[in-house]
């Protein structure tokens, strides 16, 4: 976080009487000292309160705002200034263009674990594909697949009964309800004789004395998705140790992990038995997913 001057806070009689544009100019004044994308938060501010699309808001930037709606906006504002990220505060978070209910109690969904969705449609095109999610939160890995693969298997479990409602919620509303969501502590609640093609994950891999955990949004986010023991990979060894069980014949595995953790992510996936390991980037070019084979005995 920056330090800077705060500037004055306006009234909501003030308030009422700005523009849309001026609005968007003061919340982004406001906003500067503690945020990399001040003008977007304010216009999504503003969004969420008068209940338009951003487009309203170029189209109609002469146009004021109610006293109820100058209310509400000053007080979202503020939630904003303190750190509390965008997507806690209008309950909603955009992935793979699919608009997510999000609430503290999952992860806020990220761009770059589109790249993992990205490299299992791109690896994958076979119609009657099964998959599981493992860590679903929000259901965004899940439901991105299913908008593109209807006809794939998908089943989605998080350790959460919160994230596990909220998923079921997301899928209802984006009538994707193939999707099959449970309650599970990562494999325990998986039928034994359940096997899949591909197995994701976006699990918790910070480690417990990373001082991010302390900056940004991932303050207010829920530490148990975040932060796992063993320098942060002790999640990830038991997916991939647990995945064999669960493969068909020939599994793919496809983990989120941090982008300091391909070599050790390798490492175990090759002492596991995996084949064809390889590690790709994020949109900023950091090392991000880390995928292996598993070809079973017969």
């Amino acid at each position: 976080m920056r330090d800077s001057v705060v500037p004055q806070l306006l009234s909501i009689e003030q308030l009422s009487s700005l523009t849309i544009a001026q609005l968007i100019a003061y919340g982004q004044q406001c906003l500067s000292p503690n945020s990399d994308s001040a003008k977007l938060d304010a216009e999504l501010l503003i969004c969420f309160v008068i209940n338009k699309p951003r487009s309203y808001l170029l189209t109609w930037p002469e146009q004021s705002i109610s006293r109820q709606e100058a209310t509400s906006f000053s007080s979202l504002l503020l939630r904003r200034m303190e750190g509390e990220p965008i997507a806690y505060i209008t309950k909603t978070r955009e992935f793979w263009s699919l608009p997510l209910q999000v609430s503290p109690a999952t992860l806020i969904p990220r761009p770059d674990t589109e790249v993992l969705v990205e490299l299992v449609l791109n690896h994958h095109l076979d119609s009657k594909l099964s998959c599981l999610d493992l860590g679903t939160g929000t259901g965004a890995i899940a439901l991105a697949l299913a908008s593109e693969q209807p006809q794939w298997q998908i089943d989605a479990v998080d350790y959460s009964h919160d994230a596990v409602i909220l998923a079921k919620s997301n899928a209802e509303r984006l009538n994707l309800t193939q999707v099959n969501i449970c309650q599970s502590d990562w494999y325990y609640a998986i039928a034994e004789d359940k096997r899949y093609d591909v197995i994701v994950s976006n699990p918790p891999y910070i480690d417990e004395q990373d001082q991010h955990l302390s900056e940004g949004d991932v303050r207010f986010e829920p530490k148990t998705a975040l932060v796992a023991g063993d320098n942060g990979l002790a999640d990830i060894k038991v997916i991939a140790s647990q995945a064999k069980y669960y493969f068909n014949q020939t599994g793919h595995l496809y983990l989120e992990h941090g982008f300091e953790q391909s070599l050790a992510v390798q490492e175990l996936l090759s002492t596991l038995g995996y084949k064809n390991i390889k590690t790709f980037k994020d949109y900023n070019d950091n090392d991000r997913i880390t995928y292996g084979c598993f070809i079973t005995s017969t």
